[in-house]
This record gives structure tokens, C-alpha cells and sequence, in this order.
């Protein structure tokens, strides 16, 4: 769990990143502070998101996107906006 720690406090550099783990099924609670020690995001996490090294990117990936959504740097309304863009540009089978 140390290297898990190590590697998302590298990946979500400037923010303090805690693994505690919680529940009887491996999960796990990843929070991450700004530099004056507030809380920015929490998530709960199972470990095998934590573990697997493709979906460790997928988690990566969308705290970047909450701590954004947190701070006010981009809306939720935004990403809904992006993901049709995307899903309308996919070629039809």
C-alpha cells in the first residue's frame, strides 16, 4: 500500500495524499489536502482500482478531474458536455 501511497503522491503533486484503509472488502479511502492541510477531495476507493496498474491511471485521471471540479476550475456541466462530443464523434458499426 506504501507504493500505491508514493505513486498517486507523485501523480497529484502539489496535494498531500492519504491512504486509509476502511471497510472489510479492501477499500480503501484516498484523500488528498491542499498546502494549508484542507480537505480538497475524499474517495472511496476498492483495492483492486488501487492495485491494477490501468485502473490506477482511471483513478489518477478522475481525481485530477475532481480536485478541478472542487477548486472551480472546470463544471460538471462541462464534462457531460465533452464525454457527447466524444460519444457523437464515435463511428457507427
Amino acid at each position: 500500500m506504501e507504493s500505491i501511497s508514493l505513486l498517486l503522491g507523485e501523480a497529484l503533486s502539489p496535494y498531500q495524499v492519504t491512504l486509509t484503509p476502511r471497510g472489510s472488502h479492501g477499500e480503501c479511502l484516498v484523500t488528498l489536502k491542499n498546502s494549508s492541510g484542507a480537505i480538497v477531495v475524499e474517495r472511496e476507493f476498492n483495492h483492486a482500482q488501487l492495485s491494477d496498474k490501468r485502473l490506477l491511471t482511471d483513478v489518477v485521471d478522475g481525481l485530477h478531474r475532481d480536485v478541478m471540479i472542487a477548486e472551480g476550475r472546470l463544471e460538471p456541466c462541462v464534462i457531460a458536455a465533452l464525454r457527447n462530443a466524444a460519444l457523437d464523434k464515435r463511428p457507427v458499426l
